[in-house]
């Protein structure tokens, strides 16, 4: 009950501090302005993940008034989760992350500087004990880093940093990222749900709650067409705590493959993150340099509209993340194959008939649907 409440709360906030952040962005001029690069057509204020912050922050601060009156509204264990320095330092972090993306957004750093921040904000988390300490491989083989300390705040800090990238590199469309996001904090929820309820998980679910419910209260603003972004500020925050989520409710078990669990739920921007990375280096480019050859900018290209390049990566990961939790909770192997056979039928109905129609590539000076903005991309 108490998740449902601080979910509902997160939500109800998300949904009354939005509009005041978008004020405030216009005032501070953090407003996003078209250019070659974007598919938005018009000025759109940003700073949308100051109120996904602050709705996930005070909605588990509400969850702890609760929990203190009311005990019963959830386990035993859960007032002493909530107590918890390892949950103190997940929301700390996590809120040093977003103010690196406020100070983006308002005054523009260099990649260099957000990669500072982004360390900054990763080894004050690992300071407060949330760090991987074992890898679980799927053939249940466990790797104990208790005994090596260095390597495993490297792979804290590289995780992190994945996570909290790919959700930035995804955040190209309206309500993308938040969908996504939505998606993943449901589905790292109902992993605790099957897991048990030890503090770790209970903080997981804590703050899966949370930010499901900020999530979903600023696609009110946020889906097609937006009134307002996250900006950096709330795709480096949504990336960062899902990141440490993922940590302290996946990595922290020794159950078989949680290495790989929430790889397979965000396998679409994992995807969608390294091909940019190869794609950037075989053209001798910097990785942080911007293109408009992402997953839902080809989406785009071969004919979807706006709405639907993200509503066809909210169906991938939906399932997606249906096999990631059958391959963790279900003793038959059956419902993987048909959700794996249903992936790959959506993807051949989704892209092909395009592409035989030859609608798949976009000429110099097309314009992409129901945006209007042209594509400037040089002839090949």
């Amino acid at each position: 009950m108490i998740f449902f409440l601080v979910a509902i709360s997160a939500f109800i906030l998300c949904l009354a501090l939005t509009p005041l952040v978008r004020r405030l962005a216009v005032r501070v001029g953090a407003v996003d302005i078209p250019h070659d690069r974007k598919v938005h057509e018009a000025p759109t204020p940003s700073l949308g993940g100051l109120a996904i912050l602050l709705s996930v922050i005070f909605s588990i601060i509400l969850g702890r008034v609760l929990i203190t009156f009311f005990p019963s509204l959830g386990p035993e264990e859960m007032e002493a989760a909530f107590s918890s320095l390892q949950l103190l330092g997940i929301l700390l972090s996590a809120s040093l992350m977003a103010m690196v993306g406020v100070i983006d957004d308002v005054f523009h750093l260099s990649p260099w500087k957000k990669l500072a921040g982004q360390l900054l904000a990763s080894l004050v988390l690992i300071s407060f004990g949330v760090e991987i300490n074992t890898l679980t491989f799927i053939r249940g083989t466990v790797i104990d880093l208790s005994a090596s300390p260095v390597l495993s705040i490297f792979l804290t800090v590289l995780w992190l940093l994945v996570f909290t990238n790919i959700i930035n590199l995804i955040d190209g469309l309206d309500g993308l990222a938040a969908g996504v996001c939505l998606i993943t904090s449901l589905a790292f929820f109902a992993y605790g749900l099957n897991v048990g309820r030890d503090i770790n998980i209970l903080h997981a679910m804590l703050v899966s709650a949370a930010v499901a419910g900020s999530c979903l209260g600023f696609l009110r603003y946020n889906f097609n067409p937006a009134s307002i972004f996250m900006g950096d500020t709330g795709a480096m925050f949504l990336g960062f705590i899902l990141g440490a989520v993922g940590i302290q409710g996946i990595l922290k078990r020794t159950a078989i493959a949680t290495l790989f669990t929430p790889v397979i739920i965000l396998a679409i921007p994992v995807l969608d993150t390294g091909l940019a990375i190869l794609r950037r280096a075989r053209a001798g480019k910097p990785f942080h340099h911007a293109d408009k050859e992402h997953i839902h900018h080809r989406l785009l290209n071969i004919g979807h509209s706006h709405r639907q390049a993200v509503l066809i990566i909210y169906l991938w990961t939906s399932l997606l993340t249906g096999v990631a939790l059958s391959l963790e909770f279900v003793s038959s192997k059956k419902p993987v194959y048909v959700l794996l056979a249903v992936i790959l039928a959506s993807f051949v109905l989704i892209t092909l008939p395009r592409i035989w129609k030859g609608e798949r590539v976009m000429d110099e000076g097309d314009e992409y649907p129901e945006t209007g903005e042209k594509d400037e991309r040089p002839s090949i």
